[in-house]
């Protein structure tokens, strides 16, 4: 090892190599030491000082190796043999890299880094170490409380050529500082001057002259093996700063493990978890290598890992240490991992893993070539930096997930939650056949053996309202017209008005005569807007009278059409308010059902609301389908409709335009299948025999009751309709157990329906709804209605 020794000249101040402050102190405590024994050692070392006739002001940098002796006496108090094999610590010239009476420990340091090793902790920063020296005067000289620690490393490589990283500390307590008697001092505002600029190297040297102060003492220069620190630094460095889609730069992430365990050779890997299939992958963001994997790029968990390590990594989510892998591999079943370890040369092995909210998200790896080189013992120290690999694991699932839905959202519209997981599988397929370089396509997505729920609330005669409003509408504005042509033939006898008031009377006795229809619509709007609305324009200019007139009657012709759209404006805004009261209200209700059971939910605006559910263990991938959720999804779905044709009504007082609604629930007893059609964008039932169901769906709200006219939906009534008695005894309970909580009325019909398209055998049940009441924040389930039942028995026994 060599020591940078040139220092001589570099800070402007004389330097003189003194112990006579640590003299002074050993002298210092004869006379003030209690204990007999210290009394009397002190006593003892100041005399084998005194006797070794120590030159103190002869010793310089060139001649410190011939005071070897005598140095190493006068610091034996500091430097006590019994800790030279522990500490890592020298005396040093003042702010040199000159070291002398280095401890065992620090000498066997640098004699393992070799001979082309420099030791130089100050040298490359002369002024920094001149400005340090500059603080020692301020805090000596002038009382100033200066914090001059400033924090050094060290890199040294050991025997095997390894870097050992050290942190370095200063101990300055032995120096005095002595400053010439001819010299200025410094003011109060001069040094606040330095203080405020202390990059500035002329300020300073002019402040602090050369030969102005003299140092005089040695310094204690100490070392601390913060390898392993230093080593967590650079990894948490490296991961916050190393993009999401790269985990780490393999070379750097494996020589940060190297440092951690002092070893030459380490194996350090990541293989993912996708908890869809419960099967680990190579990850897919990142260059890392998987040693649970070996060649393969993805294996079902309980074929890659044996059962004890998939009790530890994937139920417990606990480390999995493997001190000897040979002898492991020999106990096991499944042998996959193991033997993929083994074929990579790893003899001993950690798997410790990564988590997020008690879902494993990958197993960081790490190996050894050395049987029992990774132990309990030294895997300990991977929980100092587990978080950190965790805020990269879950940055880069993070952006995956971005890909991923970035894929979804090209191929596919808005996306349920209760599928989005089966999509995101798709996606993940995608995304995993482009890296590994290949063009797959979007599939359809299918779900099989689903029961489906259809209900809607329709308002009554939509079209007839509308057509009314639009009639009044009209009748109003040829009334306007008809007031004011004839107030300008009084003014102006000419005959247009006449023409113009000819057919505007033979127009409104039309449309009082019948219902307006299309044609008659567009023969009235023509004429007002291409005929009468360009005559107002001049009769405007008859009077001032009637320019107020025609000024109030464009005032409420809308401005693209020319008509008046008043009442039918009211319509179209009361139906809006309530469509989206009624869908706000079920899209509540419906995120509160999703905690029966995850199921398929989806709602269309129309003349009113509809809605359709799927529910079945194909969709919901977390849990065991059995069919009471499918009865309770069916109470809940009545009661709902129920609790929006009330709301229907409520909203209604304080608009426009009253309107009536009828709602309908279709139960159909058989499983189907859905699809999500890429090239559609949307959900449709799946096969020849499943639309049979869509048919039905379709017509069943036009339907009649079988042998008359009268539709099946009707104001004020809820209609169910079912295909077999199970269904009508099933709907029953609802209705006796909804008839009892006062949600419906004592008029329950029994019907049949005619023929839809083929279907044939339709029933339904028709009972009134009983408004005002008030919806329970507590949701009726299928255990409160059995409970009922069985109270009810209890009571009529």
């Amino acid at each position: 090892m060599k020591c940078n020794s040139s220092f001589s000249g570099d800070h402007q101040m004389d330097v003189v190599l003194s112990f006579d402050r640590l003299i002074n102190a050993y002298a210092s405590r004869v006379e003030t030491e209690k204990n007999g024994f210290k009394k009397l050692y002190y006593s003892a070392l100041l005399q084998a000082i005194s006797k070794n006739g120590f030159p103190n002001a002869d010793i310089t940098e060139e001649n410190l190796d011939d005071y070897s002796e005598p140095i190493d006496l006068i610091l034996s108090e500091l430097f006590p043999k019994s800790l030279t094999n522990n500490e890592i610590k020298a005396a040093t010239i003042p702010f040199s890299s000159v070291l002398f009476n280095c401890t065992d420990r620090l000498t066997k340091i640098f004699e393992n880094a070799g001979e082309n090793y420099t030791f130089d902790f100050l040298e490359e920063e002369t002024f920094d170490r001149f400005r340090l020296a500059c603080g020692l005067v301020l805090n000596n000289c002038y009382g100033m409380k200066l914090d001059l620690g400033k924090l050094l490393h060290a890199e040294i490589p050991d025997a095997n050529g390894n870097i050992r990283t050290y942190r370095i500390t200063y101990n300055a307590d032995f120096i005095d500082v002595f400053s010439n008697s001819k010299l200025e001092q410094l003011t109060e505002d001069e040094i606040n001057e330095l203080l405020r600029f202390p990059d500035d190297e002329e300020r300073w040297r002019k402040a602090f002259p050369q030969g102005a102060y003299q140092f005089k003492g040695f310094g204690i220069i100490s070392f601390t093996d913060v390898t392993v620190d230093a080593a967590i630094s650079d990894l948490k460095t490296i991961l916050l700063n190393q993009p999401g889609s790269k985990l780490a730069d393999k070379e750097n992430f494996v020589n940060i493990f190297k440092k951690m365990f002092n070893m030459d050779k380490i194996y350090a890997g990541f293989t993912s978890f996708d908890h869809y299939d419960s099967s680990f992958e190579q990850m897919h963001f990142s260059d890392a290598p998987s040693y649970i994997l070996g060649h393969s790029h993805s294996k079902l968990s309980q074929n890659a890992i044996c059962r004890d390590a998939y009790k530890h990594l994937v139920q417990l989510h606990k480390p999995l240490i493997i001190p000897d892998v040979e002898n492991y591999h020999s106990k096991q079943e499944v042998t996959f991992m193991t033997s993929n370890l083994l074929e990579a040369g790893i003899k001993s092995a950690v798997l410790y893993p990564v988590t997020k909210h008690d879902k494993l998200l990958g197993v960081l790896e790490l190996g050894s070539d050395i049987t029992f080189g990774l132990n309990s013992f030294n895997t300990v120290k991977i929980e100092n930096i587990i978080d950190y690999i965790k805020a990269a694991v879950i940055r880069g699932e993070e952006e995956d997930e971005n890909r991923v839905k970035a894929i979804i959202q090209t191929e596919c519209t808005s996306i349920h939650p209760s599928v989005q997981w089966k999509f995101e599988r798709e996606a993940r397929r995608i995304l995993k056949s482009k890296i590994n370089g290949k063009d797959e396509t979007f599939k359809d997505i299918g779900f099989e053996d689903v029961f489906p729920l259809y209900g809607q609330i329709d308002i009554v005669g939509s079209s007839d309202s509308r057509n009314h409003a639009i009639k009044e509408d009209l009748c109003y504005q040829l009334d306007e017209v008809c007031s004011i042509i004839a107030s300008a033939k009084a003014y102006e006898p000419l005959p247009i008005y006449d023409q113009i008031g000819f057919r505007v009377q033979d127009y409104k006795e039309t449309l009082e005569g019948q219902a307006i229809d299309a044609n008659s619509e567009r023969g009235i709007i023509k004429l007002l807007t291409d005929e009468i609305n360009p005559v107002m324009d001049h009769i405007k200019t008859i009077s001032e009278d009637l320019k107020d007139r025609v000024d109030s009657y464009q005032e409420k012709l809308d401005p693209l059409s020319g008509v008046i759209y008043e009442n039918r404006n009211n319509y179209d805004n009361t139906v809006q308010t309530i469509n989206h009261a009624l869908s706000r209200y079920i899209d509540k209700k419906q995120n509160e059902a999703q905690g029966i059971y995850s199921h398929f939910f989806e709602r269309f605006k129309t003349d009113g609301v509809e809605h359709n559910i799927y529910i079945g263990g194909s969709i919901n991938e977390d849990a065991e389908f059995n069919v009471v959720y499918l009865y309770n999804l069916r109470l809940w779905q009545l009661q709902t409709m129920i609790e929006m044709e009330d709301k229907f009504y409520s909203i209604q007082e304080n608009l426009p335009s009253q309107l009536d609604a009828a709602s309908m629930i279709l139960v159909f007893d058989n499983t189907l299948s859905i699809r999500y059609r890429i090239d559609e964008k949307r959900f449709d039932v799946d096969g020849t025999y499943n639309a049979r169901y869509e048919v039905i769906k379709k017509r069943i709200d036009k339907a009649h009751i079988k042998g008359t006219d009268e539709r099946i939906t009707q104001k004020g009534k809820i209609s169910i309709i079912y295909t077999n008695n199970e269904n009508r005894r099933e709907y029953m309970r609802y209705i006796n157990y909804l008839q009892h909580k006062k949600y419906l009325g004592d008029e329950v019909e029994h019907l049949e329906l005619e023929d839809v398209q083929g279907v044939i055998g339709l029933k339904a049940i028709r009972v009134n709804v009983l408004y005002g009441f008030k919806a329970s924040e507590n949701r009726m389930t299928y255990d409160d209605l059995i409970d009922e039942l069985s109270l009810k028995q209890v009571e009529s026994e």
